[in-house]
């Protein structure tokens, strides 16, 4: 029997992610629109945006902060086009954005010294094989793969190398190890639920001292430069961004950073996003049909949640009936006004990826899960194979 109550905000995007809890555009309202972003209001609301930043996640004074261009993806590329080539760099992936990144180091940049350490999806990579004598790129949460790294002892304090961490959708839900982490980005759309294309690099006191001392062997674009005469260039870092930001944009970050305030700081975002992912484990450990992709509970990501389908009927099938089982599931719960945006990535194995950030409420979670239920049965009752 159909569930008799949806989701009152069926949005569950893994990125752009749901806008907060009454939220409305009327929160923009004092956005400095049609006025220069390098006007004495402009600068000024651009350094609330970096200090306000400072105070939610809690990030250590002499750690500097820069709004930057195209969101997470620029600032990672960023500091990679402009930290490497130094020492030879291990760069981990055991999803589809780390290996993007490994991409980006290898066929890109073409280091020589590069080495991959990767992992099947569900898996972390072996994290005693890191060698930090070399710079080293990773996530701390697979986005697409819902597997997370679950602490940071792994990172010694006395590292030589530096450790580039691209934490967009763990920045605002999970303990961040800032003296073990030289470089962090994130971008405003994902646990927050701000909008797109503006990133946050934060760059640690090592990160700043390479800047310094390394020049890379490759051009670097305009927006890609972060010093001037040998220096960082301090710019960036106290609101003069490099290009031209959205001051909309802007006003809805600095009305998430407020809403985080009110929720008890990083606290309470953590206590929310614990409460969300706690409705999933809960389901999930009485569901016969479904499982987490992670296959560590320590390793599960309690934002970017990963299901697969377990189920003996559906495993049963071609992998393109599969496909289409999940595509048909997805769907349904889209058609009925349920669930939005839940498919799994395209790169992941089959199934469902539902985002359980801080701006998602708990009630509607727990008012999902039975309409996955119903619309699971409904696609295995009416389901025809291919061929």
């Amino acid at each position: 029997m159909q569930p008799n109550r949806k989701p009152a905000m069926p949005n569950f995007s893994s990125g752009p992610c749901a806008k907060r809890p009454g939220w409305s555009p009327d929160v923009l309202a004092k956005a400095s629109l049609g006025r220069s972003h390098r006007s004495t209001e402009g600068k000024a609301r651009l350094l609330k945006a970096i200090e306000e930043t400072r105070e939610v996640l809690g990030v250590p004074d002499d750690y500097r902060i820069a709004i930057v261009p195209a969101s997470d993806t620029g600032a990672v590329e960023m500091a990679l086009w402009s930290l490497l080539g130094a020492r030879g760099v291990d760069v981990m992936a055991w999803e589809s954005f780390g290996a993007g990144w490994a991409t980006d180091i290898n066929k890109q940049l073409k280091l020589d010294d590069a080495r991959l350490l990767d992992a099947d999806y569900g898996l972390l990579p072996d994290l005693s094989q890191v060698d930090f004598g070399r710079d080293v790129v990773f996530c701390w949460n697979g986005t697409t793969s819902g597997v997370r790294l679950p602490h940071g002892d792994w990172i010694p304090d006395d590292r030589a190398g530096l450790t580039i961490c691209d934490a967009t959708s763990a920045a605002f839900a999970m303990e961040l190890p800032w003296r073990k982490l030289d470089v962090v980005t994130f971008s405003w759309q994902k646990v927050l639920g701000g909008e797109a294309a503006h990133g946050m690099l934060i760059l640690g006191p090592r990160a700043v001292e390479r800047l310094e001392s390394h020049t890379p062997t490759w051009p670097l674009p305009k927006i890609f430069r972060l010093t001037k005469g040998g220096k960082l260039a301090e710019g960036p870092f106290k609101g003069e961004t490099i290009n031209t930001p959205s001051m909309l944009c802007l006003e809805d970050y600095l009305d998430t950073l407020e809403w985080a305030k009110s929720v008890g700081g990083l606290r309470g975002l953590i206590q929310r996003v614990h409460g969300n992912a706690g409705v999933l484990s809960d389901w999930v450990a009485k569901t016969a049909w479904v499982d987490f992709v992670a296959r560590e509970e320590a390793d599960r990501s309690t934002t970017s949640v990963c299901l697969c389908i377990v189920d003996e009927w559906f495993t049963a099938l071609s992998e393109a009936d599969g496909n289409a089982v999940a595509k048909q599931l997805v769907a349904l719960l889209e058609a009925e006004g349920a669930a939005l945006d839940i498919g799994g990535h395209r790169d992941a194995p089959t199934g469902l990826r539902i985002w359980c950030g801080a701006t998602v409420e708990q009630a509607d979670l727990e008012d999902l899960t039975p309409w996955l239920d119903w619309a699971y049965g409904e696609v295995k009752a009416n389901f025809s194979p291919a061929g």
